[in-house]
């Protein structure tokens, strides 16, 4: 079984760093993706956006920290989903990318990645 998905586009809102309980670093990106097709029957252009929660651990996240909105950046990781009990006590579903690798592709900076090792 092999789990990876590679995605590129741009953050909507700058990163959210915050501690874990084991003293490591969590990021949180909002990355859009965006998918475009002819209208076979107009000939329009059509197109729909594709937000995709992102989250990175360890040396990943500490570099994911520092990125801002409307970095553009390619994210490898896995799809994972899990559940959890919400506040007012109903069970929540949440799928994201566990982030294992970011590299910006802003044109004007020179280009940077990180890798990380999972956690």
């Amino acid at each position: 079984m092999f789990n990876n998905v590679t995605l590129i586009g741009y953050l909507g809102s700058d990163a959210e760093s915050r501690p874990t309980r084991n003293n490591s670093t969590l990021t949180v990106l909002s990355l859009a993706t965006k998918r475009t097709w002819k209208n076979r029957q107009t000939g329009e252009l059509e197109s729909r956006t594709t937000w995709h929660k992102c989250v990175a651990f360890g040396r990943t996240a500490e570099y994911a920290a520092g990125l801002t909105k409307g970095a553009h950046l390619q994210i490898v990781g896995e799809i994972q989903t899990r559940e959890y009990i919400s506040k007012d006590g109903t069970n929540k579903s949440v799928t994201e990318i566990r982030v294992h690798r970011v590299v910006r592709l802003d044109r004007a900076s020179k280009v940077e990645s990180t890798e990380g090792a999972a956690a």
